[in-house]
């Protein structure tokens, strides 16, 4: 009987932990809505009417320059596959260091780790902003900060990744006389690779998305439409442009989803 009572007093102590931690979590949820105005119904129903005093004006789409829009598709089409590419060849360099298991030193970890830190903390918009200041419009600033903010975000997977493997093989390869390359080839990268594919496929679609948002600042692509017609009003053509994006995300992702198949087989 006192077993019993002793795993029911438990079981209470944890249900009250998870109660106070899904409670703090509430608070700080509700807060963050509180601060930026979410609750304000005023100001959100004083928007309404606007709103749908632009709805009739996007509709119907205005496709007449639809012709012109090729390129900028391309560019940004480029733009996400050149800066993904990028930031896998850097992220593969660094995230061994960035990994517990299979870093050199402390040092060497935590220089690493300050680097993917330093890459994803900056984002895209900005290192476009710099990077057209620095380099002038075109669609290589927008890869170029697409590229080094993804190398943040990837080799933090990717390191990840490797910390979680399985450490049998590991220890098999080296009571074996593997070197530390011979290790990472035929014991690490065979059972992370599945994983690092998925989320670089992942990472490319949001890099297109995210070629539309530098574009904007005048790092070419797709982005750059859109801005153009909004700074005119032109809100027709603006429903017209998302659409068009619609439709290539769409193919993009039923690509990356097919893309993914394939690797995981």
């Amino acid at each position: 009987m006192d077993k019993f009572k002793r795993i029911l007093e438990v079981e209470r102590r944890t249900w009250k932990k998870q109660f106070f931690r899904v409670l703090i979590i509430l608070i700080f949820v509700f807060s963050s809505l509180a601060v930026v105005g979410l609750f304000d119904f005023e100001r959100i129903s004083t928007g309404i009417p606007a709103v749908l005093k632009l709805l009739p004006e996007m509709f119907p789409p205005d496709f007449s320059r639809a012709g012109t829009w090729f390129k900028p598709l391309i560019d940004s089409l480029a733009m996400s596959i050149a800066g993904t590419s990028i930031s896998v060849f850097l992220s593969l360099l660094l995230c061994f260091f960035a990994a517990r298991n299979t870093t050199i030193n402390p040092i060497v970890y935590n220089l690493a780790t300050l680097i993917l830190n330093v890459t994803r903390a900056v984002p895209e918009l900005i290192l476009g902003i710099i990077l057209v200041a620095m380099i002038g419009f075109g669609a290589l600033p927008g890869t170029l900060a697409l590229g080094l903010h993804s190398v943040g975000m990837l080799g933090k997977f990717y390191a990840e990744a490797i910390e979680l493997c399985d450490k049998e093989p590991i220890e098999a390869a080296r009571a074996s006389g593997a070197s530390d390359l011979q290790v990472i080839v035929h014991s690490i990268l065979p059972q992370v690779f599945p994983a690092m594919a998925d989320v670089t496929f992942y990472r490319w679609e949001y890099n297109f998305r995210a070629s539309m948002v530098v574009g904007a600042v005048g790092a070419g692509g797709i982005g750059l439409e859109i801005i153009s017609a909004l700074r005119i009003m032109d809100y027709a053509q603006v429903s017209a442009l998302l659409i068009v994006v619609l439709v290539v995300v769409t193919v993009l992702d039923s690509m990356s989803n097919y893309l993914r198949k394939s690797v995981s087989e």
